[in-house]
């Protein structure tokens, strides 16, 4: 319970230097050995002090109120809140294991290598308003969608796509493409509708695609430690929250999605 007191010699003497510390590995996620030789350390300090920090930064976000729902009691928005939402799965490439049943368990074949998946819920500001567990590569969208049993308001409308066949929610209008038919084709009228709500999807893989500024949850994750995987994804998801803030531009509004509902 001792308090915390920098010392003389430290590498990161100041939050300023600790804060950039621990930001700048998580956007370029150099090595190690690296990123502690930049900072004039060794690398098990680095390795302490990004094990430190990291939790830290995933607090002050709570705290901003900027980390996504994770549980379903959690995610409980309003009635007045109704509107647009958008949800999808998202992967991230981990190392081969070792035993022959991990590997076929995280193996995707979408991907064509071993991945860690999440489902994520944004709304139409896109903010990430919800977060999955994070599970092997393996497993399907709308089973995975089915197992976390997040909810949207009322009178809300979802937009999904193909992997999210057949998945429903009461009093919500479920927005998605239209499947080609097996040995025919769709219509012209199903392919102009298709690329318009191609038009308003493509807002959720910008979300994904903000989180993912930060390299360490694209490229190949190197670190093991327990429950580490998962609260990097949720701290990079509450950074892409928190930079929208300053943002200076906003989407268009939709003034054709009622047209989409109804045909």
């Amino acid at each position: 319970n001792r308090s915390y007191s920098a010392y003389k010699n430290s590498s990161l003497p100041t939050l300023e230097d600790k804060l950039l510390f621990i930001l700048n590995y998580m956007k370029t996620y150099p090595l190690q050995e690296s990123h502690a030789q930049a900072y004039g350390m060794q690398q098990s300090q680095a390795c302490q002090w990004i094990h430190l920090l990291l939790p830290l930064v995933n607090q002050s976000l709570a705290d901003c109120g900027e980390l996504p729902a994770r549980k379903e009691e959690d995610f409980n928005p309003g009635e007045d809140e109704a509107g647009l939402f958008f949800h999808d799965g998202t992967e991230r490439p981990i190392n081969r294991l070792q035993e022959p049943e991990e590997q076929e368990l995280y193996y995707s074949g979408k991907q064509k290598r071993h991945t860690l998946k999440n489902d994520v819920v944004i709304d139409e500001p896109c903010k990430i308003r919800f977060l999955s567990d994070t599970v092997e590569g393996r497993r399907n969208d709308k089973r995975l969608a089915d197992e976390s049993g997040y909810r949207v308001p009322k009178n809300s409308v979802l937009a999904q796509d193909a992997g999210f066949q057949g998945f429903q929610l009461e009093g919500v209008a479920i927005l998605q493409p239209k499947k080609k038919p097996r040995g025919g084709e769709l219509c012209y009228a199903d392919k102009v509708r298709n690329r318009l709500i191609s038009g308003i999807r493509v807002r959720i893989e910008h979300a994904i695609g903000g989180v993912k500024r930060y390299r360490i949850v694209k490229d190949k994750l190197r670190n093991w430690q327990p429950g580490f995987r998962d609260l990097v994804f949720e701290t990079c998801c509450g950074l892409h929250n928190f930079r929208l803030n300053f943002r200076p531009w906003h989407y268009k509004p939709i003034t054709y999605l009622n047209c989409l509902l109804k045909s």
